[in-house]
């Protein structure tokens, strides 16, 4: 028989994170810090709404663009948060996760050969999305003495006159880097000099502990060459609802709704329903998460302190980068170690691009009880290294 696979499906790895948590999956008594996901239940309100509107029957298919109200509140919840400014007729595109946001719209803008700058470490979905929309990958490494920023010197060094589309995957899964109004001025420059678009990825937008977060879609001369991505899941904690947006140029945003209309049809009308009602009466519930992660995140700091583990501190997201080339192995090997010895569970760095290695991504989406279980286990592991260093 032929071989059944495309050539390109083939060269993509699968996941560096669900490929480790299989074998989380068969072990017992495992504290997983692993997994993007916040521990919180959707806000009850919002849970209400969804099953308000199944009750009433409204479970049918709503435009390709998605409901209208709900584009509506996504464009005054921009405008009043990030000082973004859309039409919700046809500058909103409500999707299926922002991950397919991300996918939609490397496959409307590029032909083959273009050239895709990816920031790293970073999510794990553009490489692979870019390669899929036959775009070339190239990726900038971000470096820890710079609190893993993207820098002008950095994104000039990578440009070429292929060069399209810069990613800006800001706050940073999985540093919990961030990139405030100064260094996001300092890429504008470059991007409209040089002409290149931004796919700026929002998702963890709320999430930024010291100071509000700043689109670079609201900067002077960056609206009508930025796609705006952000979503429900990590804000409002509604991860199984599977519900984003895309934001952006009318001429970009049309492309992308007729692949969408082919491949998706539409996002569940249910979860849109629900969206609507976290976008008008929400604030409070993410207000009380976010106090909650900055909580987690100021206790894990204090941890690495006290066991001797450098980690810069991440202002955004909710995952720790803790640095452990001090033990001489790799990420991999500590993080399969730190599992089978001490079943405790988290991210090889690497698994977020080759400039991770020597890193691991810790989440503190999870409760401070099982945090203070899982570092106590840690810093047991570490002490034991060192014995073993000595």
């Amino acid at each position: 028989m032929r071989n059944p696979l495309s050539q390109k499906i083939m060269t993509i790895q699968p996941s560096g994170i669900r490929k480790f948590f299989d074998i989380v999956s068969e072990m017992e008594d495992v504290i997983s810090l692993g997994v993007g996901e916040p521990d919180f239940d959707t806000p009850w309100h919002i849970r209400d709404e969804g099953i308000y509107t199944l009750e009433k029957g409204k479970t049918f298919y709503t435009s390709n663009a998605g409901l209208k109200e709900l584009r509506v509140e996504i464009a005054r919840y921009l405008e009043r948060r990030f000082d973004l400014h859309y039409d919700p007729v046809h500058e909103i595109l409500v999707t299926v996760g922002g991950s397919e946001g991300i996918d939609v719209a490397l496959r409307a803008m590029l032909d083959p050969g273009d050239e895709v700058l990816i920031p790293e470490p970073c999510y794990v979905s553009y490489l692979p999305c870019v390669v899929l929309a036959d775009g070339v990958p190239v990726t900038i490494e971000l470096k820890e003495e710079n609190q893993f920023r993207l820098t002008k010197e950095e994104l000039l060094a990578a440009i070429t006159d292929k060069t399209k589309i810069l990613v800006m995957p800001f706050p940073n899964n999985p540093t919990g880097g961030v990139m405030r109004r100064a260094d996001l001025e300092a890429i504008a420059e470059v991007c409209i000099e040089k002409d290149i678009y931004v796919l700026s990825d929002e998702i963890y937008s709320e999430l930024t502990y010291g100071e509000d977060h700043v689109s670079i879609g609201s900067l002077p001369g960056m609206r009508e060459r930025t796609l705006t991505i952000n979503g429900f899941s990590k804000s409002y904690a509604m991860t199984g609802w599977r519900l984003g947006y895309i934001c952006g140029p009318q001429v970009i945003i049309e492309q992308m709704t007729k692949i969408h209309q082919f491949a998706i049809m539409c996002a569940p009308t249910n979860s849109q329903y629900a969206a609507v009602e976290a976008l008008r009466h929400g604030d409070s519930d993410v207000a009380q998460m976010r106090e909650a992660y900055n909580q987690r995140r100021r206790y894990l700091m204090h941890a690495f302190k006290e066991m001797g583990l450098p980690c810069f501190e991440p202002f955004g997201a909710f995952y720790v980068f803790p640095c452990i080339k001090q033990f001489g192995m790799s990420s991999d090997e500590f993080a399969t170690r730190l599992l089978e010895e001490e079943h405790v569970a988290v991210v090889p760095g690497n698994a977020f691009g080759a400039c991770g290695e020597g890193f691991l991504r810790i989440s503190y989406a999870y409760s401070l009880e099982n945090l203070k279980v899982a570092m106590g286990r840690l810093g047991r592991f570490v002490e034991h290294l060192r014995e073993w260093q000595k």
